[in-house]
């Protein structure tokens, strides 16, 4: 009676067939993960479960890395290193309760009110970080960067307009947005922006100017300023910011070490 054998397989037809299925990651560290494995008497289950979770890991780190990349988002402004004692007026439960994303998942919009200064912009990059680790699109822009991609895109019908990352991504995070007032015609542009990510994407506003000064920025028009406001409000959060200015925090540092 014939019996029949296992064929054995040497480690470079294993790292080839893993580098064919894609796994790239994996195929580096299969000598180590064998060696570790033998090491620990580990059962097969075990290693091949160390192999994908490399893989898994390493393609985490990319996708994390290119979102990063393609959101624009400014670099080095993290929750970690935002500084909650020196805005008193900054609830950390409450921005823990944000960096959760539950509002990007319900397409809620967050109004990030204050002074300049004051950290509104490094709430919400950080708030953008947390997005993009939640799995979410995310992308970031300045209002005067927007608005000319607005005017380029204005006579876009629907359909086409919808293929555009501001109109389609999961978060659109619109910085500034105050500091000159807006033309009828890119008042009208940011209305159709809103409606159109309207219960369909999340925003997040950074803004000087309270929701009562709106009708001034929006080319005077209480009617358009209502029909926005009304939108965006909808399930909305809104985080007021007083307190001082951070740069100007620098400045004295840096004026009374020269003195």
């Amino acid at each position: 009676m014939n019996r029949k054998t296992t064929p054995t397989v040497d480690l470079d037809t294993t790292r080839q067939r893993l580098e064919r299925l894609g796994l790239l990651h994996a195929a580096e560290r299969l000598d180590a993960l064998l060696s570790d494995a033998v090491k620990h008497d580990s059962s097969p289950h075990q290693i091949l479960d160390r192999l994908l979770e490399a893989e898994l890991e390493r393609r985490e780190e990319r996708r994390l890395q290119t979102s990063l990349r393609l959101s624009a988002l400014p670099t080095g402004q993290t929750l970690a290193n935002f500084d909650f004692a020196f805005q008193p007026s900054v609830e950390r439960s409450r921005i823990e309760t944000l960096a959760t994303c539950q509002w990007v998942r319900d397409n809620r919009t967050l109004l990030i009110q204050g002074p300049p200064g004051v950290g509104k912009t490094h709430l919400a990059v950080a708030l953008g970080v947390k997005a993009i680790e939640h799995g979410f699109g995310v992308v970031f822009y300045r209002l005067d960067e927007l608005l000319p991609l607005m005017r380029r895109d204005a006579d876009l019908p629907p359909s086409l307009l919808r293929r555009k990352k501001y109109i389609n991504t999961g978060l659109l995070i619109l910085d500034e947005v105050g500091f000159e007032p807006m033309s009828r015609q890119d008042a009208t542009l940011f209305f159709r922006l809103v409606s159109h990510r309207y219960q369909k994407g999340a925003i997040l506003i950074t803004t000087n100017k309270g929701v009562e000064a709106w009708p001034e920025l929006l080319a005077g028009d209480e009617v358009l300023a209502t029909a926005i406001l009304d939108r965006l409000l909808h399930h909305s959060y809104v985080l007021n910011i007083k307190g001082r200015s951070y740069r100007l925090r620098e400045l004295e540092a840096a004026l009374a070490a020269s003195a």
